[in-house]
């Protein structure tokens, strides 16, 4: 029972986190409007939820973790929501490559065929539809899977330093990334805040970061990693068809050819790894 509440954690997490893509779109502000105040929301949740102790946070992490968040958002207002979150989901690939360079954890076949399916299937999706305000999209998504990467393993080696060093590092780049959006969006948040985009940023920063991450959290007390990273692989999957059905946005042929086998070798790795 325990496994079961613990995976039904991490399927919710992954959901919340699957509405991102429709909400940044459906907000009527710039993106950096967006992810400043997301930030923003983010910032007040964990400091009354989480309370951390912010002299812990790690300075590298919380600008990995602000980069990251910032990228995305720029991702998702300039490209599909698919190419946006498959290209961030290439730090996986990342993840992988430099664990093996620098912790020197070890690299098995399944390991290198997930990198090869990873880095073929970011390729389609960059070349889908390479061009205008789509290319500069594509390049974001990819930027935002190194800084995934990134803020992932510093994010593990604060958790080896305890939960409470992760948590302030996280809060920390979340103000991080309250200060830079909404340095570089001006007054377009004041400006173009109404009942519509006030909800939406409500809603990315109380639900689809906040509580998702306390229910990742909650579900990686009973499920092992490997269950989880399986379990997580819903974001990527849905998260493109809340979008399709929001806005009737739909994804590249190559995009969509790319997506299938990034999760496939993802998927893959997860069940070998069980």
């Amino acid at each position: 029972m325990p496994q079961i509440q613990g995976s039904a954690a991490i399927l919710l997490a992954a959901l919340l986190w699957s509405s991102g893509g429709l909400f940044i779109k459906w907000i009527p502000l710039p993106e950096m409007a967006v992810a400043g105040g997301r930030a923003a929301v983010t910032t007040l949740f964990y400091l009354i939820v989480l309370r951390p102790k912010l002299r812990l946070a790690r300075l590298s992490t919380a600008l990995a973790y602000a980069a990251m968040i910032l990228t995305f958002v720029a991702a998702n207002k300039r490209t599909t929501a698919a190419s946006a979150v498959l290209l961030q989901y290439t730090g996986t690939a990342w993840v992988l490559i430099a664990g093996y360079r620098f912790f020197g954890e070890k690299v098995t076949k399944v390991d290198v065929f997930a990198v090869a399916g990873c880095l073929v299937g970011m390729a389609l999706c960059l070349l889908d539809d390479a061009t205008g305000i789509t290319w500069q999209g594509n390049a974001f998504g990819a930027v935002s899977g190194v800084f995934f990467a990134i803020a992932v393993l510093l994010m593990r080696r604060d958790a080896q330093a305890g939960s409470d060093s992760a948590h302030a590092s996280i809060t920390l780049g979340n103000v991080f990334g309250a200060i830079f959006g909404l340095s570089l969006a001006g007054g377009d948040l004041v400006h173009g805040l109404h009942w519509q985009s006030g909800f939406g940023l409500l809603w990315l920063g109380l639900m689809q970061m906040g509580a998702a991450y306390l229910f990742f959290l909650r579900g990686l007390r009973t499920v092992t990693a490997s269950t989880a990273s399986l379990l997580s692989l819903l974001e990527p999957a849905v998260s493109p068809l809340w979008v399709w059905l929001g806005t009737g946005e739909r994804p590249g042929l190559a995009t969509c050819f790319g997506g299938a086998l990034m999760l496939g070798s993802l998927a893959v790795r997860a069940l070998m790894q069980r």
